[in-house]
């Protein structure tokens, strides 16, 4: 069984993991677990409230084949915490690791996105945090992946889970309809507006 561990923060973004966790656990089977500094209750943008399963810290990665960095307002404030060893060790073991939004910030501030190829929030949005991968920088609307890093910017909750997806091996003949039936206000909203 496939397991995926999201890490979330004090005021994480509710909306941009929830459908990569729904889909693996609800449609392929999955394991998703949830980790937060410290292993303390967190609540999000939203107001949901979060009892975590296990603390950051205490990650196990020789039993994770997904580790999501979900985003929020803390990765932009010097409360951040620093996933730079976790990452590092997600890296050797293996897994795929993947941010969307803000959660690209904590990324970027570990250089594992120096080399790889990479999305965020738009052009410039990761230079902040000084990390030296610009010219790798992809400015496109939807989840980039590559050498098992998957990036996306807030807006791309849906190529976001298809590519975690894809990563860890769960994708088959259904997901392309699941990426449909989850896009597809976007298709009605475009062909709305063409109409109009």
């Amino acid at each position: 069984m496939k397991r995926l561990v999201t890490l979330f923060t004090e005021g994480f973004a509710d909306w941009e993991t929830a459908l990569l966790n729904g889909v693996a656990r609800g449609f392929y089977g999955a394991e998703t677990e949830f980790a937060t500094p410290g292993g303390t209750p967190v609540t999000s943008m939203g107001g949901m409230r979060i009892i975590p399963n296990f603390a950051i810290e205490d990650t196990d990665l020789s039993r994770v084949d997904a580790l999501v960095i979900c985003g929020g307002r803390i990765w932009q404030s010097p409360l951040a915490p620093d996933l730079t060893n976790l990452v590092r060790d997600a890296r050797t073991h293996g897994v795929l690791i993947a941010a969307i939004c803000d959660g690209t910030l904590a990324l970027a501030r570990t250089g594992l996105l120096d080399t790889v190829r990479h999305t965020s929030n738009g052009k410039g949005y990761l230079d902040a945090s000084g990390y030296g991968g610009a010219a790798l920088y992809a400015d496109v609307p939807h989840a980039v992946i590559e050498e098992k890093i998957v990036t996306a910017p807030a807006t791309a909750p849906v190529t976001f889970m298809a590519e975690v997806l894809r990563g860890i091996g769960l994708a088959d003949d259904r997901l392309d309809l699941y990426i449909g039936m989850h896009a597809a206000e976007h298709g009605g909203n475009a062909a709305r507006t063409q109409a109009a």
